[in-house]
Formats: C-alpha cells, structure tokens, sequence
C-alpha cells in the first residue's frame, strides 16, 4: 500500500564514473564533470524535493583527489567556482539550503569564502537540504571529529556524544547510499554514518544519473526490509 512506502530522509550519493562516461563518449575528461554540474545535479535536486526528500549530499570532491594531475584539479577547482556563483544562486532561488562537509581549509581562499557565503544565504531555506562533501573522507571526518573531544569526556563518550562531533552534525543518517559507475565499494564515504544504509551501485555513470533513475532506485529501495540488526 501507498502508506507504507517510507520515503528516505536523507540520500547520499557518490558521484562515480565522470571520466569514464567521457572516455567513452570520445570527450576530454573534464567533460564528464562539466555535465554533472550544467545537467544532472539541479534536476535531481528538484526531484528529490518533491518526492518528500529532506536531506541530498553529493560527494563531490574526496581527500584523495588533490593527487590527480594539475591540469584536472585546476580545471575542476575553476568549475566550482562557477557552480558556486551560478548554479548554487539558482538552487538558492528556488528554496534549497546549501551545507557542506569535508576540510574546506585546503580550498583556495576565494572559493572557501564563497561557499560561507552560499551557506549563510541559503540557511533559511526549506526546501530541501542540500550537502555538498568537499574535500571529504571518513577516516579524515573521525580523526579530525576526535581532535575536538575533550579528553576527560572520552572516558564517558557516547555513540551521541560522538555523532555531534563530526562534520554531519544535525544531519541525519542517510538511508540509502548511492555509488554511481558500478564500483562496489564505499570507498570511505561516511564511514560512521552509513551503519545502516541501503546500499546501491548501479552501472551507469554519474553523467547518466537522472530523475527517473533515481525513481527506480527508490522503487527498490521500498521493496528492501530494513531490520537493523534485529
């Protein structure tokens, strides 16, 4: 029955096989990111919202990736740039809050300054929730999460105590956890929060992703019997 469909609060998505789908379509790399950003995120963004979801968070940069070439980190470091000063007002406009996770000291200033900016512009926003992870990874959240924590209260930490440290602070867990491109791993995404997500890796890359996609995701993702341990 239509009641007993739980729509998820939360998805998380790792955006997975940009290159590849480049490669494949004889297009420079760079070109599978470029269609993320101009085509995929806001329609799914949108979509989300409307299916009743609160929380969306795209992995979008990892503590790994500063070890690819020049060339693309550049290239992407002036994509943001772009995807802050245009694509993210739009989503301001149309009601969507902007959070971030992930160490945004190693961003260039101009960049770490702008996404404060989004960020307090858009904090009113109902809508829908929208995380972009940023210079992210698990093992970097929980070390850095740890480095906070008084150490006279770890004697006394609590699975709680511990959850308000990190980067998702207020945040809820994600239900459902979405790796593009077919790998079938985590890769450290959310390492503590992902305890009892569903997971999916569906084949097609992350320029593939698109609303009726995530419609079928969600079909099955209703269909799954979440136990949690029990």
């Amino acid at each position: 029955m239509e009641e007993e469909k739980k729509i998820p609060k939360h998805i998380a998505i790792i955006m997975d096989g940009n290159r590849r789908w480049a490669k494949e379509h004889g297009l420079p790399s760079f070109a599978g990111h470029k269609k993320v950003s101009d085509d995929v995120l806001e329609p799914l963004i949108e979509h989300a919202a409307d299916c009743g979801v609160k929380f969306i968070t795209f992995w979008a940069w990892s503590t790994e990736n500063w070890g690819r070439t020049q060339t693309e980190v550049k290239g992407i470091m002036d994509l943001f740039r772009e995807v802050i000063a245009k694509k993210w007002k739009r989503l301001q406009e149309k009601g969507v809050r902007i959070l971030t996770i992930g160490d945004l000291s190693k961003f260039p200033g101009d960049i770490q300054q702008s996404i404060k900016k989004v960020i307090e512009d858009t904090k009113d926003n109902t809508r829908i929730t929208t995380i972009f992870a940023l210079n992210y990874g698990g093992r970097d959240e929980i070390i850095r999460a740890i480095h906070t924590i008084e150490p006279a209260k770890l004697q006394t930490l609590t699975s709680a105590d511990f959850s308000a440290h990190l980067d998702t602070k207020g945040i809820p867990d994600p239900e459902l956890i979405i790796r593009t491109g077919g790998e079938q791993r985590l890769s450290g995404f959310l390492l503590w929060q992902s305890e009892y997500s569903e997971l999916f890796f569906p084949s097609w890359y992350m320029p593939d992703f698109t609303p009726q996609k995530l419609d079928g995701l969600l079909d099955e993702f209703y269909q799954r019997t979440r136990r949690f341990g029990k």
